[in-house]
């Protein structure tokens, strides 16, 4: 059911099991509508600093935020696609609803062939397209405002790669601006992520609860730039959540 309403009829559906239905557990049902909710395009969540404009560098200016990645097909398995996909925020300040896209390409191509692209047709002339301007069109639609900022979030970058995916990558979305409106250049803020690290940080204290969570590990929204990071790049460690063990 889910690959032919998503493949060929293009709609969003949820399935829900008979044998979980009719148990009429109330949690099953809350998690199902949740689901539905954030699928026909509500809200589950809103964070109080963003209603209330207070998060720093998005709810001072209509902010879009995207994030991408690459899938690669498993070893042995020469002939199939890698997938990019790229998400982006669709509403602003509150930064809650989201839209995805996903494109195949080159097999084992890490760089995100088609975030622009422009191809000339005989009839149109020159016409553009790609991920990054699909998304910034329906963020305008969606909001009423252009983005005054784009923050890129990238995942799945080997260090190696750095320079090279961001020389292809910024290019792609500066073009794909540049296509919107003549002389639209919004500030980007490129960040490429990576949680597979060996890096591990400790509070100076344990016994000091200010210096600590509940399970004794350093507090959530810890950043560490310096000593341990790379002498020439901009680089950081940050711990977003609270650990669980």
């Amino acid at each position: 059911i889910k690959r032919v309403c998503e493949t060929e009829l293009g709609i969003v559906s949820q399935c829900c099991q008979p044998r979980q239905a009719s148990r009429l557990n109330m949690q099953y049902f809350e998690n199902v509508a949740l689901k539905i909710n954030v699928k026909v395009g509500g809200r589950n969540t809103v964070l109080v600093d963003a209603v209330q404009k207070r998060i720093p560098l998005v709810t001072d200016r209509p902010t879009i935020i995207f994030g991408a990645d690459v899938t690669h097909p498993q070893p042995g398995e020469d002939s199939s696609p890698s997938i990019a996909a790229v998400v982006a925020s669709m509403d602003w300040p509150e930064v809650t609803k989201y839209r995805g896209l996903v494109s195949a390409q080159a097999h084992h191509e890490e760089i995100i062939q088609d975030l622009y692209k422009s191809t000339q047709d005989p009839q149109r002339g020159l016409v553009h397209g790609g991920m990054i301007r699909e998304l910034l069109i329906a963020f305008r639609r969606s909001t009423n405002f252009k983005p005054h900022r784009i923050i890129f979030y990238r995942d799945g970058v080997s260090e190696g790669q750095f320079s090279q995916v961001l020389l292809h990558e910024m290019n792609a979305i500066r073009q794909a601006c540049a296509s919107l409106e003549e002389g639209y250049a919004p500030p980007v803020t490129f960040v490429v992520v990576q949680k597979r690290h060996h890096t591990r940080l400790f509070p100076a204290d344990h016994n000091r609860r200010d210096l600590t969570d509940r399970s004794g590990n350093i507090l959530p929204g810890t950043v560490v730039d310096t000593h341990i990071c790379h002498p020439t790049e901009f680089d950081f460690y940050l711990n977003s959540h609270a650990g669980i063990q």
